[in-house]
């Protein structure tokens, strides 16, 4: 989506020119290039006055209206003006090319700018690095092609090149990711698919989940509810033997995936009613943090609710569960009887003396 939302942020600037074609094309040079100015000066002021800020693509665009503009105009040649798009297609392709090709990614910092410090996940920025080659490619063909028409081609051939073309360019692109993504998860598309976030939460995508079992770089959201009685003891359940991920181990009383649309509070909910058939429970959030195999990411949201209820295990999803001492526990940590999570859990627990 970054890709889709630079290019948004990029095209305003290139209005004064298109302006400018239209107006001359039906009232001459000097009239487009009144109206271009005025128009970019205008543009300049709306987008001023609503962010507080110059928009500096936009201002280099109209100064270079002028500039080349009045050249054009006082020496009775247009080939100042047509190598304008030209010129900005370097001043592109070169920012394209440095963001690909080097260290210095300028796109990817912008974008922190644009998309709210949002922190990409590594097969998200692989494909971020890649749709920024592709588009470098595609800016340097048209600056070339758009410098070819000015010298060899009509100014109706030049006309079209300049601007069009290079919209329907971008747009056959951008149909074109759409489609490669679309049949790249074809064949999972009556899988159930499980949102994609970044390290505070925010959704940043989705993927099938088998996709995102097999891929550490997409982190994922998951509940766990610890479940602790009045007499101070932890109820835990037995993973199924069945399970691709640590069969046969305790774990915390509850664990479940985040669905597509669906809160955190929602999704504990449905889990806890699911696996243990948990209902009208109170439970308070504890903390967020990541943990990761060598398979996946998860971003786990703990929660500690104080239960002395009835509990039906549900057989399907879990083999059993009991409550365990806290002496029990600590007994076995560290001797593979439970799983990576809930050891986890329990020291962040014990350690703010919540148990």
């Amino acid at each position: 989506m970054i890709k889709y939302e630079l290019f948004r942020k990029l095209l305003p600037g290139l209005l004064p020119l298109v302006v400018y074609i239209l107006i001359d094309e039906l009232y001459g040079t000097a009239a487009g290039l009144v109206v271009a100015v005025s128009f970019g000066t205008a543009q300049l002021a709306f987008i001023y006055f609503r962010k507080k800020s110059l928009d500096k693509f936009t201002l280099f665009d109209t100064l270079l209206i002028v500039v080349l503009g009045a050249i054009s105009y006082i020496l009775e040649n247009a080939l100042f003006f047509k190598l304008k798009p030209a010129l900005i297609g370097i001043v592109l392709a070169a920012l394209l090319g440095v963001s690909a090709f080097s260290k210095f990614n300028i796109l990817a910092l912008t974008s922190k700018r644009y998309m709210g410090n949002i922190n990409l996940a590594e097969e998200q920025l692989r494909e971020f690095n890649r749709g920024i080659k592709v588009l470098f490619y595609i800016v340097l063909a048209h600056t070339l092609l758009v410098a070819y028409s000015a010298f060899y081609m009509s100014k109706e051939a030049w006309s079209f090149i300049s601007t069009v073309l290079l919209y329907l360019l971008f747009a056959g692109y951008f149909m074109f990711e759409l489609l490669r993504k679309k049949f790249r998860y074809f064949p999972y598309r009556n899988e159930e698919w499980l949102p994609l976030v970044d390290k505070d939460g925010n959704i940043i995508g989705k993927a099938p989940r088998t996709v995102i079992h097999k891929d550490p770089s997409m982190l994922h959201p998951v509940v766990h509810l610890m479940l602790v009685n009045k007499k101070n003891h932890l109820f835990l359940q037995k993973r199924p033997l069945n399970r691709p991920s640590q069969p046969g181990k305790w774990d915390a009383a509850v664990t479940g995936h985040v669905s597509v649309n669906e809160n955190i509070e929602t999704a504990l909910n449905r889990e806890s009613e699911e696996e243990i058939g948990l209902k009208n429970f109170k439970a308070v959030a504890v903390c967020k943090y990541i943990i990761k195999s060598d398979n996946e990411s998860q971003l786990v949201f703990l929660h500690l609710t104080k239960y002395d209820g009835e509990i039906k295990v549900n057989p399907e999803e879990v083999d059993e569960g009991r409550f365990w001492k806290i002496s029990e526990i600590n007994r076995d940590l560290g001797t593979g009887v439970f799983t990576p999570g809930f050891e986890t859990d329990f020291k962040i627990l014990r350690d703010n003396r919540l148990i």
